[in-house]
């Protein structure tokens, strides 16, 4: 009825084509100004089908749909949505009488095809005798204590959701194995310095939060203040615990939540009594000759003034002095300035420090190289997942790299690849080092048929505004299929495994057509 509504309009509302969120306030604001139901009606119908040619397809040409076309999904059964759709492309379109089942037909044909010998499904009495039992149980398999649901069914089947791992389906320990992942790898690097020993012998205490840039830089840092005779004290790894201890100091929600997890890794510092807190306020990094600059995103770069405004440390004094790794001559003297101490020892830690980044770089370079001929010589999929250093705390990224493992793949990450490919030029403006470093991997990836790169985004992240088109872009040069996982505050990956199931699925298809 609503629908046929909208084909009475006489002058649809203008609502725009943005999210459910905004649009329904948009919707508010039309009956405030005395829209008819009508012209409201037609126009959720047109928002409807802007959003997706232009939000979802992305088209940039309506001739690219082509001439012929023909609808699918239960959204076209609105006489409203396919009218406004026939507007906008100007053209007539096929509509089926099936439209509405079109996908279950496919899901129907895909699984034909992909059958056993003896279909598993019930037979009509078993479907009337069926019983089903549903009990949640926390897992004690490792110290993630998954939340699981387990549904059991007749002759003892069961189907469990929640869980993070296969390993309460499997009863196997998940691997998280080195040989074949860069991301763990990483972990153990740096895990290296937080569990390093302490000697409290009359020595000020100044703490690393484990957070933004430090992923990239503790080597750095840890190095740095370790020779200039410091007890250095780095927060573990980001977990749910910590990240509620720090939220009440988060001044806004919008920014991302790599971000808002500071607040939990400066607490802890703070409990630790620590004598300084430091995170650096960093304008450049080193220059990759990537792009035409080499920026820190605004967040990583001054992070440390919000945390200066908004938390209160107590007795531990946060500094977050102005000083980037760029210009290696002028770093030394700000060290010099900043921290009291002689040029002699400042030069000599600054010199230690930029040697420990260097061989913890070549270390995941030597690292990668190990796990691509590896991979290559085992005929081993190879799945880059793509995004910043931050993106290694397993808090951040729910261990999908970990999911990536259990599908079979080896997992690699854009930084492991970007040094292998000189710069280029691309469409957008390319002045952050964490970004280039994504294009030039997507370039590096485009060429090859055992790799494939997986994108993660974090809401709040606005420059993802502008990366998730460009290495889409890069991808599809070669036909490659782009996938993008948005992640962040999830705390049920069983969408992601589902996205990542389906790329896996699209590729072997892609590999029989070519065979």
């Amino acid at each position: 009825e609503f629908a046929s509504l909208a084909l009475k309009a006489k002058s649809p509302v203008d609502l725009g084509s943005r999210c459910t969120v905004f649009m329904n306030s948009s919707v508010k604001q039309a009956q405030k100004d005395g829209a008819s139901i009508e012209d409201i009606s037609a126009g959720l119908a047109i928002s409807v089908v802007k959003n997706a040619l232009y939000k979802v397809i992305r088209t940039s040409n309506i001739d690219e749909l082509g001439k012929n076309i023909v609808t699918q999904g239960g959204t076209f059964l609105n006489d409203a949505v396919l009218r406004a759709f026939e507007k906008e492309l100007k053209r007539d379109v096929i509509r089926p009488t099936i439209s509405g089942l079109m996908g279950a037909y496919g899901a129907a044909l895909y699984a034909k095809s992909k059958k056993r010998e003896k279909s598993t499904t019930l037979n009509l009495e078993e479907l009337r005798n069926m019983e089903h039992k549903v009990q949640s149980v926390r897992c004690n398999g490792c110290t993630n204590h998954c939340l699981l649901t387990i549904n059991t069914f007749s002759k003892e089947r069961r189907l469990i959701s929640g869980n993070k791992c296969d390993r309460p389906i499997t009863g196997k320990k998940r691997e998280k194995s080195e040989d074949y992942d860069i991301y763990a790898y990483k972990q153990s690097l740096l895990r290296e310095y937080m569990e390093s020993p302490k000697d409290k012998k009359n020595k000020i205490r100044i703490g690393l939060p484990m957070a933004l840039s430090m992923y990239e830089l503790l080597p750095f840092y840890y190095t740095l203040f370790d020779e200039l005779g410091y007890e250095v004290i780095v927060s573990p790894f980001s977990n749910r615990d910590l990240y509620t201890k720090g939220q009440d100091s988060i001044p806004s929600d919008t920014v991302c939540f790599p971000a808002k997890l500071m607040h939990g890794h400066v607490e802890y510092l703070r409990k630790e009594n620590c004598d300084y807190i430091f995170y650096p306020s960093s304008s450049y990094n080193i220059d990759e000759e990537k792009g035409t600059n080499h920026y820190n995103c605004p967040v990583v770069a001054y992070y440390g003034e919000v945390i200066k405004a908004n938390q209160n440390t107590g007795d531990s004094k946060f500094i977050a002095p102005y000083m980037s790794l760029e210009n290696k001559k002028h770093l030394h003297k700000r060290i010099r300035d900043e921290f009291n101490v002689s040029d002699k020892d400042a030069k000599r830690a600054v010199d230690k420090a930029y040697k420990a980044l260097d061989e913890y770089k070549n270390k995941i370079a030597q690292k990668a190289q190990e796990i691509r001929d590896r991979s290559i010589k085992e005929k081993r999929r190879i799945i880059v997942l793509a995004g910043r250093p931050y993106h290694v705390d397993p808090e951040v990224n729910h261990s999908i790299n970990s999911l990536i493992l259990e599908l079979g793949a080896s997992v690699l990450s854009e930084d492991s690849l970007s040094y292998l490919i000189k710069k280029e030029k691309v469409n957008v403006l390319n002045q952050w080092t964490y970004h280039a470093r994504m294009y030039d991997a997507a370039r590096y990836i485009r060429d090859r048929s055992d790799m494939e790169l997986v994108q993660l985004v974090s809401f709040g992240c606005g420059l993802d505004a502008v990366t998730t088109d460009e290495v889409r872009e890069i991808l599809r040069e070669n036909d490659k299929i782009y996938t993008q996982l948005k992640i962040d505050e999830i705390t049920n990956t069983g969408a992601v495994r589902i996205r990542l199931r389906s790329l896996f699925a699209a590729l072997e298809d892609k590999n029989e057509e070519v065979h």
